[in-house]
């Protein structure tokens, strides 16, 4: 018994430190990660429950020249992020409320503190958001769809998906970034991976290195106390 429980204890000390190490990173190096990594950690991701397992995700790997050319085709758009149109779903509320106004701020004023950005400087503002649109410089882009005549139990399922994909890099040694930013621009992306317009666009996302030189992943967002949002009934 003390053996099964010292192999309890040390699984849970390395599932646990996958979980709690990852985080939304934001500056990455361009070492490469070769495909069969890839590969694997989407398999382990694709344990996912699902109902039914229908096993709603479909998932478009991107590197180099294609990588680019998504860049290149949102950033050459002309459209700002505070003007696109979120015409195929709705990721934020038309108005924030408290709690979550609160918790907003305090994540976009942590990050651009970290970067030294102040309040009033917008153009600075933008240029880091821009980040988002070259993975940060991930070496590894991805794009997430989901088939649109699916419900939102199926969107549910594919959140645990995605939380798969960033533990199962984290026992890798890699860190990821989700990037909901993408997912107005689909109208750019779509021809440049000949995604089908029964496809949503869900997100996009960074898997590499963390570059650990740059303020910006200095940055942690707080999380409530478990007493703010449990609550224990017998």
């Amino acid at each position: 018994m003390l053996e099964k429980n010292i192999r309890i204890a040390s699984d849970a000390e390395i599932v646990d430190e996958a979980i709690m190490s990852r985080r939304s990173v934001r500056a990455f190096l361009p070492d490469m990660i070769d495909d069969d990594t890839i590969r694997a950690i989407l398999a382990v991701a694709a344990r996912a429950p699902s109902g039914t397992n229908m096993q709603p995700w479909r998932v478009y790997v991107t590197k180099g020249e294609v990588k680019q050319r998504i860049s290149d085709a949102i950033l050459n758009s002309g459209i700002r992020a505070e003007k696109v149109e979120w015409d195929e779903y709705r990721y934020y509320p038309d108005q924030f409320f408290e709690p979550y106004l609160t918790r907003r701020r305090a994540n976009g004023f942590g990050l651009y503190g970290a970067l030294g950005i102040g309040r009033r400087e917008v153009d600075k503002m933008r240029a880091q958001h821009d980040r988002n649109f070259v993975f940060f410089d991930a070496p590894v882009g991805m794009i997430f769809t989901i088939d649109r005549r699916l419900n939102q139990g199926s969107w549910i399922d594919y959140g645990m998906f995605l939380q798969n994909i960033m533990v199962a890099a984290r026992g890798r040694g890699l860190h990821t970034c989700p990037q909901a930013a993408f997912a107005p621009y689909h109208r750019q992306i779509r021809p440049v991976l000949n995604i089908p317009d029964e496809e949503i666009v869900v997100c996009g996302m960074a898997l590499g290195y963390e570059d650990t030189s740059k303020p910006e992943n200095e940055f942690r967002t707080d999380r409530a106390p478990i007493e703010n949002w449990v609550s224990f009934a017998e």
